[in-house]
């Protein structure tokens, strides 16, 4: 269902629950409960969200529907989209407020809303109770704005390791088999959304490189004849288009769950980042966890978590002939390859949603009250 779609089925509900929440909440003490608020889109924000749910549970919060947030009052929201958290729809609400604040680098070309987004930040830096960063960037970042030290929380995007194990030549050989992938073929699989909106994705997200991605698949089929992309997910367009352009086969598949999001991965030979600016990425544990070599640019907490040549191999931005290097070597270097598919693995088991649950609960405290079992 679209956005647009959503908001027109939404309207009646919307009604209704502006007049039920207020009456069924009255009697909650201030700040009692959790609402976590997602972006309805049914990708990485939401996901975000599902799982920050599963860690309050664990640690004895009290949750609420979270599209009650709205018409409650004097709770406890946290959002992991910073672009919406910063608007006057939740600026202006009674509840304490809580946010995800992953990248946007002011000055970014291209990205007018990341200025947009600082700029409000700053000028309701006190209205801010809680923020969620991932690596020394954007913590740096939030101190600039005005944010107090206390209030900013280094809280890494984990993995729920049950959801991507570590896959072996069986479930490579069944994932493959399931994707129509050649089982002689070099797979590098790329899973995030890399265009803009939620139709075919034809406009580039530059901040995401889209366009360094396409070159440096361009050098690397020129080494590895055998190549084959495994793209996911909306808005590949750009990409998929440029591909074609240059006959490098690729399969593209919208996954349908999350399981069939881990046999993508173990389908894979490497998995292969070329973002500009990142607040993970989320394959930085969800690829290492599932045992597909990861190469990445030095962006988020990949840079800051990740060593180069033990858990993955690390490229600077923009530099699509490091990047394809990486590639090559883990194509002719066996030993290589299983050496950072084992120590990957181990790092991600250091990095599982549960591991954090003590992080989460310094964010949390003093945050909920009252409703902690």
């Amino acid at each position: 269902m679209t956005t647009a779609l959503r908001r027109l089925a939404g309207a009646p509900s919307r009604a209704f629950l502006g007049a039920y929440v207020p009456a069924r909440t009255a009697s909650w003490p201030e700040r009692s409960r959790l609402f976590v608020v997602g972006d309805e889109s049914g990708w990485s924000i939401d996901d975000d969200a599902k799982r920050l749910r599963a860690t309050a549970r664990r640690l004895g919060y009290e949750l609420a529907p979270s599209a009650w947030a709205r018409f409650a009052r004097v709770q406890a929201v946290f959002l992991h989209d910073h672009f919406s958290a910063l608007r006057p729809r939740w600026l202006d609400t009674s509840h304490r407020l809580g946010l995800s604040y992953f990248h946007g680098r002011p000055g970014t070309p291209g990205h007018p809303e990341f200025d947009a987004a600082l700029d409000r930040l700053r000028r309701n830096a006190s209205r801010v109770d809680r923020i969620q960063v991932t690596h020394d960037e954007m913590h740096e970042l939030m101190v600039s704005a005005g944010v107090a030290e206390e209030n900013i929380f280094r809280i890494p995007i984990g993995v729920e390791l049950e959801r991507f194990p570590l896959g072996d030549a069986q479930a490579r050989g069944d994932a493959r088999a399931h994707m129509a992938l050649p089982t002689t073929a070099f797979v590098v699989g790329s899973f995030q959304k890399d265009g803009i909106g939620w139709g075919e994705g034809l406009e580039p997200k530059v901040v995401k490189g889209p366009d360094v991605l396409v070159a440096t698949l361009k050098q690397v089929r020129q080494r590895i004849p055998e190549l084959v992309v495994l793209l996911t997910g909306p808005a590949r367009g750009y990409v998929a288009g440029a591909l074609e352009r240059l006959g490098i086969p690729y399969r593209h598949r919208l996954l349908g769950s999350h399981d069939e999001l881990a046999a993508a991965y173990h389908a894979l030979d490497v998995y292969l980042v070329t973002s500009r600016q990142e607040g993970g990425p989320k394959a930085t544990f969800e690829a290492t966890a599932a045992g597909a070599p990861l190469v990445t640019t030095r962006v988020g907490q990949a840079q800051e978590l990740l060593a180069d040549g033990r858990e993955a191999l690390l490229a600077d931005v923009d530099d699509v002939d490091a990047l394809s290097a990486a590639v090559q070597r883990l194509y002719e270097d066996a030993t290589l390859a299983a050496r950072i598919r084992t120590n990957g693995r181990a790092k991600a088991e250091l990095f599982s949603e549960e591991r954090l649950d003590e992080r989460w609960a310094a964010l949390l405290g003093g945050f909920v009250e009252h409703g902690k079992a």
